[in-house]
């Protein structure tokens, strides 16, 4: 639930990024070890319009609250995409290393907040024509 934080963010009129690292729950889609935590990525965008877009994604395939919570199984817990789920544990990846390189190796988070010079959203908005985007 990271869009929390950045849809507040957004709508305070910045820009936000929001990534934080868990226990190594996802494999490589090739095998071997657990490798990175599901890794959440977070972006949220502010709109002139009053209603930012906020892309709140997980690299797993299902959620560790949802294993908890005992709607999914632990084997599903894998990274998303089925036969390109190489792309979501590349991603992964890149957020585990990005996030232990400033944050250190036990779990962190890291947080980008900035000031936009553009107002993307009411374009994209009249581009997607009706389509909900993520976080309407």
């Amino acid at each position: 639930m990271l869009g929390y934080w950045v849809r507040r963010l957004a709508e305070g009129g910045l820009v936000a990024a929001l990534t934080a690292t868990s226990p190594r729950r996802l494999g490589s889609p090739a095998g071997g070890p657990k490798l990175t935590g599901t890794n959440p990525l977070a972006i949220a965008i502010p709109s002139s319009d009053g209603d930012p877009v906020v892309a709140d994604v997980s690299m797993g395939k299902v959620t560790y609250g949802a294993v908890l919570a005992g709607l999914a199984d632990e084997a599903d817990l894998v990274p998303f995409g089925e036969e390109s789920s190489h792309k979501a544990f590349a991603l992964a990846v890149g957020l585990q290393l990005l996030v232990d390189a400033l944050a250190g190796e036990e779990h962190g988070v890291v947080l980008v907040v900035a000031r936009p010079e553009h107002d993307p959203v009411p374009a994209f908005r009249a581009l997607a024509g009706g389509v909900r985007l993520p976080g309407d």
